[in-house]
């Protein structure tokens, strides 16, 4: 396995106005990595996402990093037909923003919500349009030399056997999972239990461990049962990441596992304690 970072475990710094998206590429290269992966371009027209993506491809070739993924927002359930349409037309349009990155793999959300309790719609009712609207997205982007994938993340679309039946419905050789170890505290489901279920299917992982919690403690979040959890190093968390990458190893995954920090902790240590744990775990898989 290859190890990569996510700019995202560097948004206390660049929320804090510490660092630009643009610098997580040199900071990127001095930590020791050799990939990093990017979240939705900057910019409120499709164009000043391109002229900064270029830019930015730009900058990474410069230190000879490689862009290894592109991780976008989505919701690919609407209301109508054509704002169902007009996502679909939006996603592509970030395809070919991973292509100008020389990103083989593209991430993008399924869904945010079930609706409101006694007007919901249930996961398997909206999953055909939500298959359906993936199954273009992802032909599209074959077209282009990128590989896309949902991650079990946003409460909806994230427990092992909802993403698998996802996987499973849109069906594509070109589509597949983005497997984030640590996501599934937030369904409260056994970390281990779940990545061994859609392992096989994974085509990009996050590196990433929590801290769990019964009770709700000074900076958690609430997971989908009210339990709660806090982003945690690498190897310090209550996830068993070492024993979840065992899992994928022996399902013969290969590719990245982005590090993708969300403690509290100041960042750049979090990210380099992770690091230097993450590759002992890499290690040891043998």
């Amino acid at each position: 396995m290859k190890i990569s970072v996510s700019a995202y475990s560097f948004q206390q710094y660049i929320s804090a106005g510490k660092m630009s998206v643009m610098d997580t590429v040199k900071k990127a290269h001095e930590m020791g990595f050799e990939a990093i992966e990017f979240l939705d371009m900057p910019g409120s027209t499709y164009e000043e996402q391109v002229d900064f993506a270029h830019r930015l491809r730009k900058e990474a070739d410069s230190y000879g990093m490689t862009v290894n993924a592109y991780t976008i927002g989505a919701n690919l359930y609407r209301a109508t037909p054509e704002e169902n349409r007009a996502e679909v037309e939006r996603l592509c349009h970030q395809v070919d923003i991973a292509a100008i990155l020389g990103c083989a793999v593209m991430r993008h959300d399924a869904c945010y919500s079930l609706g409101a309790s006694g007007t919901a719609r249930s996961f398997g009712l909206m999953l055909p349009t939500i298959a359906d609207n993936i199954r273009k997205i992802t032909a599209y982007a074959a077209t282009r030399g990128v590989r896309t994938c949902v991650e079990n993340h946003g409460f909806v679309a994230q427990d092992s056997y909802r993403v698998e039946q996802l996987f499973n419905a849109v069906a594509h050789d070109n589509f597949g999972l983005l497997v984030d170890v640590g996501n599934f505290v937030c369904a409260d489901e056994d970390n281990v239990t779940a990545v061994s279920r859609v392992a096989p299917y994974a085509i990009h992982v996050h590196a990433k461990d929590m801290y769990k919690s019964a009770d709700p403690l000074p900076g958690y979040g609430q997971t989908r049962a009210c339990n709660y959890f806090k982003g945690a190093i690498i190897g310090e968390g209550d996830v068993n990441v070492e024993k979840c990458l065992k899992v994928l190893h022996r399902a013969g995954y290969d590719g990245y596992c982005s590090i993708e920090f969300e403690g509290s902790e100041d960042c750049i240590y979090g990210i380099e304690t992770g690091l230097r744990n993450l590759r002992g775990m890499i290690q040891r898989l043998g």
